[in-house]
């Protein structure tokens, strides 16, 4: 999470930084109410979607696979979003007062932003992934069961995450000798430090938002190619094809070595095979499976979903803050700055049900666990179908 405002406050400006003048009215009692029931949707729509999500991962094996541990990372750090960042902060945005004292109000403010972090690195290493299984599919599929990579990335993914921001929010007036923020207020020192941000949002969205692009796109013109290349040996085979009339045998012209098997375009085939066997794969030089590419196209509309809601979440506020940073908070009216503000928790949200919408694997685990009468039903069904 980024720059906190001052909830429920009329700010002005001095060269000092930002000073409390009027606190504005409370919420009525509807707008309180509506407000209340939202924001408790909200935490627990995110708590137990990603707390599904890691026991998932526990409780089913087969999910224990190399790229399902980013998944993994991007759930835990979703759901301490839910658990503890969301739950400080509805007293605070309702109020308008932060009444937790100063420790805790650090201790928030660098879980905030490490966890938001987090999960955009995550995401991130989901595209990275998703990219080297369609580009270096063998030597992707060959690592597959070692996890001990995966852990060391996901360990930076949090030291990166950590780094970031977390230093300035505990040293920041250490460095400049006092602090800016208000004794009833909760934000980080450098709110109106449009430079700061300017580097950090570089490094926590664009550069992350361009790297998950260009994944994406590989991925679309990778396969793009693949399917082209696939439709070419097809046609080519057909033309090439012997045109033989029933009792006729195979021309000479058309077969080389022995046991009568057929050569065309480099491939072999044995008489009654089909020759589709001979497609090859560009992308890792050995025979393509209709079931490859059709995986690989699932891959990418998954990683393109994902993107897009990153986007959508992440954009207007990173925008927004660099904007009112720059401004000194006297551009942006504070009600857009809150709403693009949730929106990053939002994602933490939305994030859970993108997996079994994109993933089978997940799919079969929730169904698993939340459907366990159906899943022992489907064995008997079966046995019945085949009259034993």
């Amino acid at each position: 999470m980024e720059e906190h405002s001052q909830p429920n406050s009329s700010v002005c400006h001095s060269d000092d930084g930002p000073e409390r003048v009027q606190s504005s009215p409370a919420f009525s009692g509807p707008v309180f109410a509506i407000l209340m029931a939202m924001m408790v949707t909200l935490v627990v729509v995110t708590v137990l979607g990603n707390a599904l999500v890691m026991f998932a991962f526990k409780v089913d094996k087969s999910l224990r696979r190399q790229c399902n541990y980013y998944f993994l990372n991007l759930a835990i750090s979703d759901f301490l979003v839910g658990a503890f960042c969301i739950p400080v902060y509805i007293p605070y945005i309702l109020t308008g007062r932060w009444t937790l004292g100063r420790r805790l109000c650090k201790l928030w403010l660098v879980m905030d932003y490490l966890l938001c972090s987090a999960s955009v690195f995550s995401i991130v290493l989901i595209s990275y992934d998703r990219f080297l299984s369609v580009t270096r599919a063998v030597t992707y599929r060959a690592r597959q069961s070692m996890s001990h990579p995966a852990i060391m990335k996901m360990i930076i993914v949090w030291v990166l995450a950590f780094v970031l921001y977390s230093p300035a929010i505990i040293f920041w007036e250490l460095a400049v000798g006092r602090s800016r923020v208000p004794k009833e207020e909760c934000f980080a020192e450098f709110y109106h430090s449009w430079y700061f941000l300017l580097c950090a949002s570089m490094l926590e969205f664009f550069s992350p938002f361009i790297s998950v692009s260009f994944f994406n796109l590989s991925i679309y013109l990778n396969i793009r190619r693949r399917r082209l290349r696939c439709r070419e040996a097809q046609l080519n085979l057909q033309i090439n094809e012997p045109v033989s009339t029933p009792g006729e045998g195979i021309p000479l012209s058309h077969t080389w070595g022995t046991g009568g098997k057929l050569a065309v375009r480099g491939s072999i085939h044995s008489p009654g095979s089909s020759p589709n066997l001979g497609k090859t794969d560009p992308s890792s030089g050995r025979v393509a499976h209709p079931n490859r590419l059709s995986r690989d196209k699932k891959i990418a509309k998954s990683l393109a979903i994902i993107v897009c809601v990153f986007a959508i979440c992440w954009a207007p506020y990173t925008l927004l803050m660099i904007i009112r940073a720059a401004c000194r908070g006297r551009c942006i009216p504070h009600h857009w700055y809150e709403v693009t503000f949730w929106l990053l928790w939002l994602n933490s949200a939305i994030n859970p049900f993108l997996y079994p919408l994109c993933h089978s694997s997940f799919r079969r685990a929730f169904t698993k666990i939340l459907c366990p009468k159906q899943r022992s039903s489907t064995p008997s069904i079966a046995v019945l179908r085949d009259g034993r």
